[in-house]
């Protein structure tokens, strides 16, 4: 496509919409993560001498045009929300606008980031809200699709609200606190369960989680009972028990009855295996005395929703807007402004898709798309990942309830505003007269 635009001379700017067309089963919303790397990927932006020879090797492309890409560069601009909003289908979480080569060839590596990040932060903040305030801590990298995916997913848990993760690396880059207990394999490498917990106590003396089914979960409740006793007498205390199999709303009372018998009150029951949000929520709903989850498998991939049908489309060339007439995949033609609409007491209520440069629908409507880069570099700092925790904790809290359930949430409501609605019909006239003679 890239060379054939350049022998066309079809050149002229041009603005394209990244959005989501449909939910998932069970969602309502999205949110909205991968614009740092996004952006860093722009800036960055440029085919080295080996991308250069590894195209000539191919034998399809013309030798001036691979001279051309060897000095593209991304010089455009990016209008985007911030990094944690929530989003609902159709509205364009980034418009890209640059000479339409440019803004063609980043497509891939745009939809593949936004996509796999806000899928896994939504399925994140999901569990979260499943937990009602309990510690959620990130288990996944042992299964998540590559270990960049890992990364990505500890961070965009973080930022919706997981306590941690047990992926050091990622706490290493994103200043993430890490969580970590012990491996069934470090148990069973001991000549008992209660001296394996003796060792993992002497290198961690005040903040051991023993792992407690390798054999027997009441079982190993009582040896991490005998153990936490001794710690106590060398002034240091057992931070929790995990309980990673079997049914844990059973084993987490009686598990909690042993402790509390012996005293060990503050000692907490962390649960983990092949957990997401309807476990949690079914588990705290059947009273079980659970203080925190890890989560891995089924949050590192989101199991049930693994992907979206996310789209990044042209709606605007040469200063004029375009659109798709597909059926089922229509587009809203132009470049857009997100307006988001509350009620008397800060809730939302409705959004509203306008053409970029129109008026609010009303007052105190808030637009969410913002211009983060110009002519190819960033305008201003990268938010701090904090920052972009408390800015979805501010904006979830707004959220009405109703769109929030785990099952068959209430839909939210977005319209297209009537600036948008008329350019959208002057547009599809124009181009069912040019194109179908209508």
């Amino acid at each position: 496509m890239a060379q054939a635009y350049w022998q066309s001379g079809t050149t002229a700017p041009a603005t394209f919409s990244l959005f989501f067309r449909s939910y998932p089963p069970d969602r309502s919303y999205f949110v909205f993560a991968g614009l740092a790397d996004v952006l860093e990927y722009l800036e960055r932006f440029r085919f080295t001498g080996g991308d250069i020879e590894g195209l000539r090797s191919l034998g399809k492309f013309d030798g001036e045009f691979l001279n051309y890409l060897a000095k593209l560069r991304f010089t455009g601009s990016v209008r985007a929300m911030r990094e944690g909003s929530l989003f609902f289908v159709n509205e364009p979480v980034i418009e890209v606008t640059a000479p339409v080569i440019e803004a063609q060839i980043v497509e891939t590596f745009l939809l593949n980031q936004v996509n796999v990040q806000s899928v896994l932060a939504t399925k994140a903040s999901r569990v979260v809200y499943a937990a009602r305030g309990r510690s959620v801590v990130d288990f996944a990298a042992r299964r998540t699709h590559g270990t960049e995916a890992a990364d990505r997913f500890a961070r965009a848990s973080y930022m919706v609200g997981f306590s941690g993760t047990s992926n050091v690396l990622a706490g290493a880059i994103y200043g993430i606190p890490t969580f970590g207990t012990m491996a069934h394999s470090f148990i069973t490498c001991f000549e008992s369960e209660a001296e394996s917990f003796r060792a993992y106590a002497s290198s961690f003396p005040d903040s051991s989680t023993f792992l407690v089914d390798s054999y027997d979960t009441i079982h190993g409740t009582r040896n991490a009972i005998e153990v936490a006793r001794e710690m106590r007498q060398r002034g240091h205390r057992l931070q929790a028990i995990r309980l990673d199999s079997g049914d844990l709303l059973s084993l987490s009372r009686k598990a909690r009855v042993l402790l509390d018998g012996a005293g060990l009150d503050d000692v907490q029951l962390f649960a983990s295996g092949g957990l997401d949000e309807f476990e949690l929520d079914a588990l705290l709903r059947a009273g079980a005395p659970i203080d925190g989850f890890g989560v891995g498998t089924k949050v590192g991939v989101s199991a049930d929703a693994p992907w979206t049908d996310c789209a990044y489309k042209l709606v605007e060339y040469a200063g004029q807007p375009v659109l798709k007439l597909s059926s089922g995949k229509m587009t809203l033609a132009g470049s857009k402004q997100v307006y988001r609409c509350r009620d008397e007491t800060g809730d939302y209520l409705r959004d509203v898709i306008a053409c970029a440069g129109e008026k609010a629908p009303q007052e105190d409507g808030e637009p969410l798309l913002h211009e983060v880069m110009r002519n190819g570099k960033r305008l201003g700092p990268q938010p701090t990942l904090q920052e972009l925790r408390e800015h979805f904790a501010q904006g979830f809290a707004h959220l009405p309830e109703c769109h929030k359930s785990l099952r068959s949430p209430a839909p939210y409501r977005v319209e297209v505003s009537a600036g948008l609605e008329r350019l959208q019909k002057q547009a599809t006239q124009k181009v069912r007269e040019k194109e179908l003679g209508e």
